[in-house]
């Protein structure tokens, strides 16, 4: 598929078709793409987490996610990412490097699951990147370690209905040329 055509046919979905599973080796080949995202000084402090067993999604859904995003995800896999706190946007001392802190490993780890989400629509899967999640529930459910940042859970899987793109700002609206 055209970069352009990947980039204007991706949409959130919320309905997946669970007779269709996704892979381990799909997984791998979109963190691969994400891997390949630029980061603070090459610091490349972006971890996931795939959830790809029918029994372990189930168990998830109902312990780490509210009721909406649950339903949302249904038939899906999920991912899981975070990113290693203090090191993107800090130097060797351990102070940050500007005023942004950790913020730069959520803008790092942005650019890899915006790689990922656009890898899994080129391979002809759908995604829906979700924020509102039990953080304590899924440090626990995936032993992920404390120092990690819990950002965010993606479904991935195959859209058993699509979505129309939402009204979006043209560069008008949000662009400034000095």
């Amino acid at each position: 598929m055209e970069f352009s055509q990947v980039i204007e046919q991706r949409r959130s979905i919320r309905h997946y078709d669970a007779s269709k599973k996704v892979t381990q080796a799909q997984v791998e080949e979109m963190v691969e793409a994400a891997i390949l995202a630029p980061s603070w000084k090459n610091s490349q402090t972006a971890r996931y987490y795939a959830i790809l067993s029918e029994d372990k999604i189930e168990d998830f859904l109902a312990k780490c996610l509210p009721e909406f995003n649950a339903n949302n995800s249904k038939g899906a896999a999920l991912i899981v990412t975070t990113f290693v706190a203090n090191r993107a946007g800090f130097n060797r001392e351990g102070q940050p490097d500007n005023e942004a802190g950790n913020g730069w490993g959520f803008y790092d780890l942005g650019l890899h699951n915006e790689n990922l989400v656009l890898k899994a629509k080129d391979m002809g899967l759908d995604t829906l990147i979700m924020g509102i999640r039990d953080e304590k529930a899924i440090r626990q459910f995936l032993q992920v370690p404390e120092a990690e940042t819990i950002v965010a859970v993606i479904a991935v899987g195959y859209a058993s209905q699509g979505a129309d793109m939402p009204k979006r700002k043209t560069p008008a609206d949000i662009l400034k040329i000095c």
